[in-house]
């Protein structure tokens, strides 16, 4: 694919009165699995037999995939999870290492029968993707990088352990809300009250100390040095206006991965997931698509029971 410039406007699921009661009737029903001393909440999405594995963000959830998920759902299995410290899985106090949510997501992907498996990472959860490449080679078949960080220079280094710090020291409400700027344009924004109202809903959610300490895992961590080690196909995503996970980043990562596709979305921030949600399901599915065989699931599972 090379460098690519989608063209069509992004598309986007308006969820004015989005709430869990709302969507419990035909929503998946969530499970919980214990890893050590830490509950996982996953879900498993989609009707097809091709096993996906997709990790959010910091500060996020797993909901944060449904419109993806459901564009993908006829050709998919997608294993879906909140991050420790997230969402509905246990809220752990203490230092995080991104080995820790490696380990959380095979422990996931070994419950539900996925050996071997296509594997999505949106921004921290493209580092996670990163490592669990580099660890855990021979569990991939493809790799989907979205809006992640790889290479950064010594300013984009300084600037992010700046945003460390000042969440550190208490700062968060003004944290999140320049996070929402280079998140989301203004177009978005002022078409989608309902649905920034739901984000910063879902935002105040959060533990203040298990955020802090899953930022300073993004804002530390780089496999710059090492992602030449990446063999398996791979896509990169990201949003020309993305600041934190920038072109110069994914091109970076392109350059490095023999054989990678790398698409850069016109106009988009950081939050491609949201705001380009169609256009990422697109690439993702030409993508995975290119390696067709059914493969990945375990004969008889998918219940994680």
């Amino acid at each position: 694919m090379g460098a690519h410039a989608m063209t069509q406007p992004p598309e986007c699921l308006e969820r004015p009165e989005r709430s869990e009661a709302s969507e419990a009737s035909d929503a998946p029903r969530e499970q919980t699995l214990q890893v050590g001393d830490v509950t996982l909440a996953y879900r498993l999405l989609g009707r097809g037999s091709r096993a996906l594995v997709c990790i959010h963000g910091v500060g996020s959830y797993q909901e944060a995939w449904d419109d993806v998920a459901a564009a993908l759902a006829d050709d998919f299995r997608i294993l879906t999870f909140d991050l420790r410290g997230h969402g509905r899985s246990s809220r752990v106090k203490g230092r995080y290492e991104i080995d820790d949510f490696v380990t959380d997501a095979l422990a996931l992907a070994d419950h539900v029968g996925f050996t071997t498996f296509d594997l999505a990472g949106f921004s921290l959860g493209g580092l996670i993707a990163q490592r669990l490449a580099l660890s855990h080679p021979s569990r991939l078949r493809r790799l989907v990088l979205l809006a992640t960080v790889s290479g950064r220079t010594r300013e984009e280094r300084e600037r992010v352990l700046a945003r460390l710090a000042a969440l550190q020291s208490g700062e968060r409400g003004a944290h999140y809300d320049a996070s929402l700027s280079r998140w989301l344009t203004e177009d978005f924004q002022a078409k989608h009250p309902a649905r920034i109202a739901y984000l910063r809903e879902r935002n105040a959610q959060n533990d203040p100390d298990c955020y802090a300490s899953a930022y300073r895992v993004l804002a530390e961590t780089d496999f710059g040095g090492f992602i030449d080690q990446i063999r398996m196909p791979t896509l990169i995503v990201t949003g020309e206006d993305d600041q934190g996970s920038n072109p110069r980043m994914a091109q970076f990562m392109h350059e490095c991965i023999v054989g990678s596709q790398l698409a850069i979305l016109p106009g988009m921030r950081h939050s491609i997931l949201i705001e380009a949600s169609g256009q990422v399901a697109d690439l993702m599915r030409d993508f995975l698509a290119a390696d067709s065989e059914n493969v990945g699931v375990s004969e008889g599972a998918g219940s994680g029971a």
